[in-house]
């Protein structure tokens, strides 16, 4: 018996997990795969999710194993630059705003840092079978040891379904995809050279409506290419480096130090779940939406996933906050998942649709991309679009909303903070900390205090996980709608301490 069962042990699963279990909330990850898969499959984390790492205790690891990227520039067939988006050596959340790394490396740092927390369990090479619903609410999962074949079961409070695009929860479930219509077959070739290849240090996209094509330098030794696969062909024709030298050669020149790690192929799609949240079981990550790669967020939006939603199943669980504000879940996710999608859809599009005249206006149309709004965040500023409004996040139709939006990375809570520029009274001060909340008075002219009044507000409240539910001029108000984190934040070590800290 435990509180949460995880089905899924790939970054999404696992830091679910971790996250649950730094709340002390009991969980249990099964995976069919008797360890970490070792092809490299995404290669791409923004400053984001680089913060969450942080979170985690593993920024320093990622750091050891990533390679900060320029950015992104977009060719022509004969790679020639129609655009180029720079990325910052430091963003805003205080890391590189573009990260490429070995999908494995990253899920073994993952795993190393699961196993420090007793409240989360990994079982590996067992698969789940299905699951049926109990009284009060509880799930029964049942599933398969892999190794000697045994079916064994484990009844929880809550069930989610990080298990990929062939999600078996999904499916056991009934929901459905919605397919947003773009598929499309791509050869990825993942090459070992000791050779620097002399390139931008950059995301190559080469938009070219015949063989559409992306170049990126993973880390010191590993390049990536992904090719559109014509009509007629197939990774046996691209098997060994001798037939893969006609694509690559506009990058490798005459080297020869190249070690072939593996070429497959993939087949890119669009798709979003119907339905994220049923009863009591939860679908994340590839589970609950399929992009293609062409802005590097598919795992970012799996780890997205499971930071939203896991701070707020611990607040359930410590009864905190009612059972129903978990429907503010699929509320804020999915349409965030299908904006990003969408704008990896119009990568796409800019990459491979159109010849002849078509080919003619996206050399007129791409520089012009970073007009459109969602775009302009993605690829300029280097950040993706706010929350929409929830339970848990009030919008306005002020321009300048805070809210929905990530605060800088100043703040560090494990429950609700309130940042002010206006000192609080003793009272009000004793009344928030005993509710759990973080309170951070700040100076004007303070990282967060110019935070604020570009939002102009003096105050605002901000979630657990960094995002902003409330802002605005009265800080009385807002000081009496925090919502209670108590059993959030509340450890045996923490009794006593005070949490309120004057930062300037």
């Amino acid at each position: 018996m435990t509180s949460v069962v995880i089905v899924g042990a790939g970054p999404t699963g696992i830091v679910a997990a971790t996250l649950l279990a730094r709340y002390h909330v009991d969980c249990l990850v099964l995976d069919r795969w008797p360890e970490v898969y070792r092809q490299p499959r995404a290669v791409h984390l923004d400053d984001e999710i680089h913060r969450i790492l942080s979170d985690l205790g593993v920024a320093e690891g990622f750091a050891a194993i990533s390679r900060p990227a320029a950015g992104l520039q977009l060719l022509d067939a004969d790679l020639k630059v129609l655009a180029r988006f720079t990325r910052e050596p430091v963003g805003k959340h205080g890391f590189p705003q573009a990260n490429m790394f070995d999908q494995p490396q990253l899920e073994d740092l993952l795993r190393t840092n699961l196993a420090q927390y007793p409240q989360a369990r990994l079982r590996t090479n067992v698969e789940v079978t299905g699951f049926t619903r109990l009284a009060q609410d509880r799930i029964r999962v049942a599933f398969v040891d892999r190794a000697t074949g045994a079916t064994e079961k484990v009844e929880a409070d809550y069930l989610l379904g990080c298990d990929g695009a062939n999600s078996v929860v999904r499916r056991k479930l009934g929901v459905a995809m919605t397919d947003m219509r773009f598929k499309q077959r791509w050869l990825v070739a993942d090459i070992r050279s000791t050779v620097d290849l002399q390139q931008w240090d950059g995301v190559h996209q080469v938009c070219d409506p015949v063989r559409a094509a992306t170049y990126m330098r993973i880390g010191n030794d590993r390049y990536r290419w992904e090719f559109r696969l014509l009509p007629n062909e197939s990774v046996a024709d691209y098997s060994t480096l001798e037939k893969l030298q006609p694509l690559i050669a506009p990058w490798v020149g005459a080297s020869t130090d190249l070690e072939l790690v593996r070429v497959t192929e993939y087949t890119f799609r669009a798709a979003i779940a119907q339905r994220w949240r049923v009863g009591n079981v939860f679908l994340l990550g590839d589970a609950a939406h399929l992009t293609p790669p062409f802005i590097g967020q598919g795992m970012g939006a799996g780890v997205r996933d499971a930071v939203n939603l896991c701070w707020k199943l611990a607040a359930v669980i410590a009864g905190d906050l009612p059972e129903q504000i978990l429907d503010s879940y699929p509320q804020e996710r999915k349409p965030h998942a299908r904006t990003l999608i969408r704008v990896a859809l119009a990568m796409g599009w800019a990459m491979t649709a159109g010849r002849g005249f078509g080919a003619a206006m996206r050399r007129v149309l791409l520089p012009c991309l970073a007009q459109v709004p969602a775009l302009r965040l993605r690829l300029l500023d280097g950040v993706t679009p706010p929350l929409r409004s929830s339970m848990l996040v009030h919008r306005s139709r002020r321009r300048r909303s805070l809210a929905g939006t990530l605060c800088p990375n100043a703040v560090q809570s494990e429950g609700f903070t309130l940042v002010s520029t206006t000192p609080l009274s003793r009272g009000v001060h004793v009344e928030l900390t005993r509710r759990g909340t973080t309170v951070l008075v700040v100076e004007p002219h303070s990282e967060l205090g110019r935070w604020l009044g570009a939002g102009r507000a003096t105050a605002a409240i901000i979630r657990p996980d960094h995002v902003v539910m409330r802002w605005g001029a009265d800080v009385m108000k807002l000081c009496r709608l925090v919502p209670s984190s108590a059993g959030l934040v509340s450890r045996p070590s923490r009794a006593g301490r005070p949490s309120h800290r004057r930062c300037r």
